[in-house]
C-alpha cells in the first residue's frame, strides 16, 4: 500500500464514483439550508437529506461528494486524546433510486482494493445479522471467505432514526495487527479496542419505519455512504491518529514553532497543541462559510472555539496574537480542494485577528475577577464556584462558562452549572417578557376560534399578477367584550376586523418585506386594509375597519391594493438585490444577507461585513447600484426547482426555509445575470423603474454584521431636494458659490476650534489665579487650613480641577468648592494627606454637603464630589461643609 497524501486520496476517490457516472458535487456550506434541525453539518448526508426524502429532486441520481463537517459534543475531549476533533471531511457517494447493494458493494472493494491498493487480507467486512443479500455479494460477487465477514447486530449495523426511511448497513474495517488489539480471541471487527478500524460505512436505506414500529420495503431503495478522510488518510500513511496526517501534521508544526516547542515532549503541552491545531482547521472553514462569532447559535460555537483556541496558545506561553499564522497554514493545506479559501483569506484573517483581540480584553478583565472569586472560594472553604458568581462574570464581562469551567478545574473547584442555568432563565424569561410587553399588537396574544384553527384551506395568493382582484370572504373574526376573537357574520361601519378571503391580492407581511394596504368593497360596504399577516396554514389574515356600510361572510369583495404603496415597496425589494450584488462586488463573497426589511418608506440591508465601510465603499457601492438602474435591465421572475434554481447558481438567504418549488428573481440576463435570488417578494419588471438610490447610513449592529439604510424612488428624489435646499441655504450664508462652501465650513469650523482653545486657556488661567486668591484666604482651624467657597465652573471635571489647584498650595489643608450650572449644583470636596492623618474625611464632608443641597455623594478621604438639586439651599450646603470640618477636627 502506498502511503497517500489526504488530499491525494480526496481526489482519488471523487474521481473512482465520476468515471461510475456520479455527478461531483463541490462540499455544502457548513451553514446548513433549509434545515433548522442542526446548528453545523455534521455528516455527509446531513446536506443530503432533502433529496431522499423526495422534498427536492436531485441534479443526479448519483452523487459523490467530499463534505466539511463539524461536531464539537466532545470537544472538552479534543486535545486529551488523539482521538477527538471538532473538523473533518466525510467522503461519500450517493445513490436515490437509482443502484443498491449489487453495485455499491463491489465497487467499495473495487476503490479500496484497486485504487487506494489497501491489502485485501487487511479488509474486513461487516454486515446486519439478517441481511442475507449482503452478506451474499460478499461472499460470492466480492469473494470474501464467510468467516471473514461479520455479522452484527441491529445496534451496530442497522442505521434509523425514528420513523421513516431506514435500512441495514455494511462496513468495512481495515486490521492495524494483533500488536494494537486487546489480545481477546474474540477480538474481530466490532470490537472496541484499536485494532479494527472502521474505514467505511455503506448504508442500504431499503425500509420504511412505521409509527407502529413495523418495517415496509421502500418503491425506490438508496445508497447513503461515508467515510472518513482523515481515518483513511492514517491508514494509508502508517500513522496512529489524525494529527499526525499531513496536512494536519503541517498545521501541528505551525503550532509547535510559533510556541517555540517540540511536539510529543510533554504531556500537558501535547494538549494544548492540538486543541489549537483542531480548533483552527474548525474555525478557518466556518469563517469561509459566513460563520461569525457571536454569542448565540453557531456563532457562539465558532467563539467557543476560537477562545478556547487563543486561551491554550496562552498556556503554551504565546503571548502575541498567534491565531492568524495558523489558520495561514490551514489555508495552504486546504487551498487546492476549497479554493474559497484563498479567495475569504483577507476576510478570515480578518475577523480571526478582531476576535483573538477582543478575547484578550474580556480575558483581561475576566481573569482577575475569576482569581479573586477562586481566592475568595478556597478561603471559605469551598468546594465550587456559585452559580451567581458565575453567571455575573459571563453577563457583565462575557467570560464564557467553559472557560471559567477550565480554569476552576485547574484550581480544583467545581462550577455550579445548574445555579448558572437557573440565572439564564431567570434572565431569558425577563427579556421575554419585555419583547413582549414592546411588540405586543392590537391582536397580540389571542386564541383564535378553534373553527378557524381546524378549517386548514389556505389563502390563493393572486398578487404576483394582479393589485386588483376578487376574494369570497370566508371568515371576519371581532373582539367581544371580553376581548376575545370571535367568529362573526357581519361587520359594520366604524368595526376593526380579522377579515379571511379565499384569495387575495394583498402581500402579507414575510421575508422583511412590509404588508400591502388598501380597500375591500362590496355591494353593501367598503373596509379600509391596514395590514396583512399569514398564519401557519397559509390563510391571510387581513386587518381591517370598517369605513362605510356593511361587508358580511360569504360576499364576494373587489381587492384593491394601494398601488403608490406597493411600487414603492418593490423598488425598494429590487433594490435590496442590486445592493448584495454591489456588496459583494465592492466587499468581497465573504457578504452574506444577514437580514432585512423593505417597505414603502425605506429599504434596511444586513449583512456579514468584518468593519465599517468607509465613505469611498460606500460611494462605489451607491454609484454601482445607481449605474444598474440607469441600465434599464429587465427584472424577471421564474418558479422552478430548489435543485434547479441552484444549479444556475440563484443566491438563498442561509436559515430561510424554501418549499420545493421556488420563486428565482433575475435582473439582467437570464444567461448572464446580473444578480439572481431565491425570492418570495414582490418586484419591478424593469431597474429604472427604482429612479435612483441614496444610502442614508451604515453601521454595526452587532459582531461581524453591518446594516445599510437606505431610499428609492420618490423618496430618494424628495432627498435630493432637501439637500440641495441645505447646500443652498449655506451658499447664502457664507455668501459663496456651492464650489467654495465647503471650504468656508471647514475655515469656519477651524476658526471656533482656535476660539475654543483660547477660552480654555483663559478659563485655566482664571482658575489659576482664582485658586491663588483663595489659598492665601484660607481659614486656620486646629492647624489646618479651609477653603470653603463657590466659584465659577463649567463642569464637574473643571471644579474637581480648581479643588486640585487649591490643594496643591495647601500643605495641610482641606477643600470644598460648589459650582451652579442652570439648575444644578455640583460639589467637590479634597484633602491633603496630612489632613487626612488629623481626622479629616472628604467623602463624609461631601454627603452632609450635598445633603443639605437635597443632594446625595460620597466618596473617598482624599477626595470626593456630589451634586445637589436644590440651588437656593447653597448657603447651606457651604455651612454643612463648614461644620463637618470642625467636628472632624476637634474629634481629633
Amino acid at each position: 500500500m502506498k502511503p497517500l497524501g489526504l488530499n491525494e486520496i480526496r481526489e482519488k476517490y471523487l474521481s473512482f464514483f465520476e468515471e461510475k457516472g456520479h455527478l461531483r458535487l463541490p462540499s455544502f456550506p457548513l451553514v446548513p439550508l433549509n434545515d433548522p434541525s442542526v446548528l453545523l453539518i455534521n455528516a455527509g448526508m446531513t446536506p443530503m437529506k432533502p433529496y431522499f426524502t423526495g422534498t427536492q429532486t436531485p441534479p443526479s441520481l448519483r452523487v459523490t461528494t467530499c463534505q466539511k463537517c463539524i461536531r464539537t459534543p466532545d470537544i472538552d475531549h479534543v486535545g486529551k486524546t488523539s482521538r477527538h476533533g471538532t473538523y473533518f471531511e466525510m467522503l461519500g457517494n450517493f445513490s436515490f433510486g437509482d443502484y443498491f447493494k449489487k453495485e455499491a458493494i463491489p465497487w467499495a472493494w473495487e476503490l479500496l482494493t484497486g485504487v487506494m491498493e489497501m491489502p485485501p487480507e487487511k479488509l474486513y467486512p461487516s454486515v446486519f445479522e439478517e441481511d442475507e443479500e449482503a452478506f451474499t455479494i460478499w461472499r460470492d460477487d466480492v469473494g470474501i471467505p464467510e468467516d471473514r465477514i461479520t455479522r452484527l447486530g441491529k445496534e451496530d449495523n442497522f442505521w434509523e432514526h425514528g420513523i421513516g426511511p431506514c435500512g441495514p448497513c455494511s462496513e468495512i474495517y481495515f486490521d492495524r495487527g494483533a500488536e494494537k488489539g486487546c489480545g481477546s480471541p474474540d477480538c474481530k471487527p466490532g470490537c472496541s479496542c484499536d485494532r479494527f478500524v472502521e474505514l467505511w460505512n455503506l448504508v442500504f436505506t431499503q425500509f420504511n419505519k412505521e409509527e407502529d414500529g413495523t418495517y415496509t420495503p421502500l418503491a425506490k431503495k438508496n445508497i447513503d455512504t461515508g467515510g472518513g478522510l482523515e481515518r483513511w488518510a492514517c491508514v494509508m500513511q502508517g500513522v496512529d491518529n489524525l494529527f499526525e496526517v499531513d496536512t494536519v501534521r503541517s498545521i501541528l508544526d505551525t503550532v509547535c514553532a510559533k510556541a517555540g516547542l517540540r511536539y510529543g515532549t510533554d504531556y500537558k503541552s501535547d494538549i494544548a497543541i492540538r486543541v489549537i491545531t483542531d480548533h483552527a482547521r474548525s474555525s478557518t472553514m466556518m469563517i469561509s462559510d459566513g460563520v461569525l462569532p457571536s454569542n448565540e447559535g453557531r456563532g457562539y460555537v465558532l467563539r467557543r472555539l476560537m477562545r478556547r483556541a487563543s486561551r491554550f496558545g496562552r498556556m503554551l506561553g504565546i503571548k502575541d496574537l498567534f491565531l492568524c499564522d495558523i489558520a495561514e497554514a490551514v489555508i495552504g493545506q486546504n487551498k487546492e480542494a476549497y479554493p474559497a479559501l484563498l479567495e475569504k483569506r483577507t476576510y478570515i484573517l480578518a475577523v480571526i485577528r478582531n476576535e483573538e483581540e477582543a478575547f484578550g480584553r474580556t480575558i483581561e478583565q475576566g481573569s482577575t475577577i475569576l482569581k479573586e472569586m477562586i481566592d475568595e472560594a478556597k478561603a471559605n472553604g469551598a468546594s465550587a464556584l456559585s452559580g451567581e458568581q458565575v453567571f455575573r462574570l459571563h453577563d457583565t464581562y462575557g467570560f464564557p462558562l467553559d472557560l471559567t469551567r477550565e480554569i476552576a478545574t485547574d484550581a480544583d473547584l467545581a462550577v455550579d452549572e445548574n445555579g448558572f442555568q437557573e440565572c439564564m432563565k431567570r434572565q431569558k424569561e425577563t427579556a421575554r417578557a419585555a419583547t413582549k410587553a414592546k411588540t405586543d399588537t392590537a391582536w397580540g396574544g389571542k386564541v383564535l376560534p378553534e373553527e378557524y384553527i381546524k378549517d386548514t384551506r389556505a389563502t390563493e395568493f393572486t398578487g404576483y399578477e394582479h393589485m386588483i382582484s376578487d376574494g369570497d370572504l370566508r371568515y371576519l373574526l371581532k373582539e367581544d367584550e371580553e376581548g376575545a376573537l370571535r367568529i362573526v357574520p357581519e361587520a359594520f361601519e366604524g368595526d376593526r376586523v380579522l377579515a379571511v378571503f379565499d384569495s387575495t391580492p394583498f402581500y402579507a407581511t414575510s421575508g422583511g418585506q412590509m404588508t400591502d394596504t388598501g380597500e375591500a368593497e362590496s355591494g353593501s360596504g367598503r373596509m379600509e386594509i391596514l395590514s396583512v399577516d399569514k398564519d401557519d396554514l397559509g390563510k391571510f389574515m387581513h386587518t381591517a375597519r370598517v369605513v362605510s356600510g356593511t361587508v358580511s361572510v360569504g360576499q364576494k369583495l373587489e381587492l384593491r391594493v394601494d398601488r403608490e404603496r406597493r411600487l414603492s415597496t418593490a423598488r425598494n425589494h429590487t433594490s435590496t438585490h442590486l445592493l448584495q450584488k454591489a456588496l459583494r462586488t465592492v466587499l468581497g463573497d465573504h457578504v452574506e444577507q444577514s437580514g432585512s426589511m423593505v417597505s414603502a418608506d425605506r429599504l434596511r440591508f444586513d449583512f456579514t461585513h468584518f468593519k465599517a465601510m468607509t465613505g469611498e465603499e460606500i460611494d462605489r457601492v451607491e454609484k454601482m447600484i445607481n449605474e444598474a438602474i440607469l441600465e434599464a435591465m429587465p427584472v424577471t421572475t421564474r418558479v422552478m426547482s430548489q435543485t434547479e434554481a441552484r444549479s444556475l447558481g440563484a443566491m438563498a438567504l442561509f436559515g430561510e426555509k424554501y418549499t420545493d418549488k421556488v420563486r428565482v428573481i433575475t435582473v439582467g440576463d437570464e444567461k448572464a445575470a446580473y444578480s439572481m435570488e431565491l425570492c418570495g417578494g414582490t418586484h419591478l419588471t424593469n431597474t429604472a423603474q427604482a429612479a435612483q438610490l441614496r444610502i442614508l447610513s451604515e453601521a454595526g449592529i452587532a459582531s461581524g454584521v453591518r446594516r445599510i439604510e437606505a431610499v428609492t424612488g420618490k423618496a430618494a428624489y424628495l432627498l435630493a431636494i432637501e439637500d440641495a435646499r441645505v447646500l443652498r441655504e449655506c451658499c447664502d450664508i457664507y455668501k459663496v458659490g456651492k464650489d467654495q462652501v465647503v471650504r468656508k465650513i471647514k475655515g469656519s469650523i477651524d476658526e471656533v476650534k482656535s476660539l475654543e482653545k483660547q477660552m480654555e486657556q483663559i478659563r485655566a488661567q482664571n482658575a489659576c489665579d482664582a485658586a491663588g486668591e483663595l489659598a492665601e484666604k484660607a481659614e486656620i482651624l486646629n492647624g489646618v487650613s479651609v477653603v470653603i467657597a463657590e466659584v465659577s465652573a463649567e463642569s464637574p471635571d473643571e471644579l474637581r480641577e480648581t479643588s486640585d489647584r487649591i490643594r496643591d498650595r495647601l500643605p495641610c489643608g482641606v477643600v470644598v468648592l460648589a459650582a451652579r450650572t442652570g439648575d444644578k449644583l455640583f460639589f467637590s470636596a479634597m484633602a491633603s494627606e496630612s489632613a487626612v492623618k488629623m481626622g479629616v474625611h472628604a467623602g463624609e464632608i461631601i454627603r452632609a454637603t450635598a445633603k443639605a443641597a437635597g443632594g446625595g455623594g460620597g466618596g473617598r478621604p482624599d477626595m470626593a464630589q456630589a451634586g445637589g438639586r436644590n440651588v437656593e439651599l447653597l448657603p447651606d450646603a457651604l455651612k454643612a461643609a463648614r461644620d463637618t470640618v470642625v467636628i472632624q477636627l476637634n474629634e481629633k
